[in-house]
Order: structure tokens, then C-alpha cells, then sequence
């Protein structure tokens, strides 16, 4: 099912890529935020049939490819565990360096626990800067602390 997944959301992009879309433009038609429904088109999220049925008349997929959007996706979309795309990579190095780090000051904060990637919201935007724009990513993960039985 993750290769269909798969497969659909590069449909999916060459569609919006003809049709001249945005993810911003495709979330306003949809309800959902840019991100969600990104990940959701790229196979990492389940959609309501009703958010299938929409996103189904947008980019004119059949029945099938809607109800497919609408299933449980197997999670985790890179090909290889050290991912080798650039900018992708980034992400891995940040967590190389900062993942401890994030670890012990949220730890400190909140207890021994983790940050929900369930319960989350990111939001992405471009800020103007003068030595070249940057990118402001922000995630809110619910804490969930470890259960002592």
C-alpha cells in the first residue's frame, strides 16, 4: 500500500504542478493547513472520505485514488536511513546536532517524557532578510510523559 501511497502523490504533484497550485491555494480549497494537507497528499496522513472526496475533484483522481487517500498510510517516506536529498539532509543533520539537546532542555521543562509528532502542528514561512530569506518552521507537539506502572 506505501508504494501505491507513493505513486499517487507524485501524480498528485505533477497534477499540481500543471494546474499551477500551490499548497497554500490547495488547503484553502480543502479546510486544512498547508502542511497537513501536503503531507497528507504525499501519502503520510489519512484523510476524512469527505477530504479524499475533494481533494479526489480537484486533481480529477478516481474513486480508487480517493479511497486510498483516505487509508491508514505506512509512515516514513524517505528511501534510506541517512536520506541523501540535500535539503532533506538538513533536517537529519539538525537533529544529529540538536537532538540531544532538544531532549535534555525539554526534559528539564516538562519531565521525562516526548513531543507528540501525533498531536503536532508545523507551520512554514519565508522571513525576508537582507543576507537572503529565511525559513521559520514551527512545531507545537503535545507532551506526553511516561507512564510509571
Amino acid at each position: 500500500m506505501n508504494d501505491e501511497k507513493t505513486a499517487l502523490g507524485q501524480k498528485i504533484l505533477k497534477i499540481k504542478k500543471t494546474k499551477n497550485l500551490t499548497w497554500t491555494e490547495i488547503a484553502a480549497k480543502l479546510g486544512h493547513a498547508p502542511v497537513w494537507v501536503c503531507a497528507a497528499c504525499m501519502g503520510q496522513m489519512s484523510m476524512t472520505p469527505e477530504t479524499a472526496e475533494k481533494t479526489a475533484a480537484l486533481f480529477g483522481l478516481d474513486d480508487e485514488e480517493a479511497a486510498l487517500l483516505a487509508q491508514a498510510p505506512y509512515r516514513g517516506s524517505l528511501p534510506t536511513a541517512v536520506p541523501t536529498d540535500p535539503l532533506i539532509y538538513r533536517f537529519y543533520e539538525l537533529v544529529s546536532v540538536y537532538g540531544t539537546t532538544w531532549k535534555e532542555m525539554i526534559h528539564e521543562e516538562f519531565g521525562d517524557g516526548i513531543m507528540s509528532a501525533i498531536d503536532f502542528d508545523m507551520t512554514m514561512e519565508r522571513q525576508p532578510d537582507q543576507k537572503g530569506d529565511r525559513v521559520k518552521l514551527t512545531m507545537s507537539g503535545k507532551f506526553l510523559p511516561y507512564k510509571r506502572y
